[in-house]
């Protein structure tokens, strides 16, 4: 039996459902609850709580939008903070829960997103990458590319993508791209030093 939030905020996150609903519904955490309910396939009743909070929580606000593209269709938009601080989360928990259909349907408004917030391909295929869909990954960081080059994270991302995959001439390439982008980006200045203390050897 769950008897606090961060408990089970924290059971939630990573897919131990259990007591999750049972317990937001109780304390009265309606947006907890409607995420829960989301998951569950109960779309109706998770827009019904986020509405009920949508004035007052911008989470609920930004539910709103995300269950409008999983039904594919969208009636309100969102800002660029929600979609910078909620759209990985949210679709990392989708995953987590496998909810493959809904990611899917939210994929078809990439572009749209990325009119709003151009970094939008980046957050995509960070939760790819770090669900172990690589090759989804691959593409929507170089799609990134194409919409926001001067983003020095995501010359990192891709240099750290091509070091994972063995590539470590391309890892470099992107190691020194990232740093054209931004000097002394010290995530890519250490990768750099590494493979080339590694090509040494």
């Amino acid at each position: 039996m769950i008897l606090d939030y961060k408990t089970a905020k924290e059971n939630f996150l990573v897919g131990q459902f259990d007591d999750c609903q049972k317990f937001f519904a109780q304390n009265g955490f309606m947006l907890e609850e409607g995420y829960c309910e989301l998951v569950a396939d109960n779309l109706e009743r998770a827009t019904a709580l986020f509405e009920k909070i949508k004035n007052i929580d911008i989470r609920a606000h930004w539910g709103l939008y995300l269950i409008s593209m999983i039904q594919l269709n969208p009636r309100i938009c969102p800002t660029y903070f929600e979609l910078r601080n909620f759209l990985e989360i949210d679709l990392n928990i989708l995953i987590t829960y496998g909810k493959g259909q809904y990611v899917r349907n939210i994929l078809d408004y990439t572009d749209y997103m990325s009119r709003i917030n151009p970094e939008i391909f980046k957050f995509i295929g960070r939760v790819f990458y770090k669900n172990g869909l690589k090759d989804e990954a691959r593409y929507l960081f170089h799609r990134a590319k194409d919409v926001f080059y001067l983003d020095p994270e995501l010359h990192y991302l891709i240099a750290c993508m091509y070091l994972d995959n063995g590539d470590k001439k391309m890892a470099l390439h992107y190691a020194k791209t990232c740093q054209e982008v931004l000097p002394e980006y010290y995530p890519a200045v250490n990768l750099e030093k590494m493979l080339q203390s590694v090509a040494k050897n």
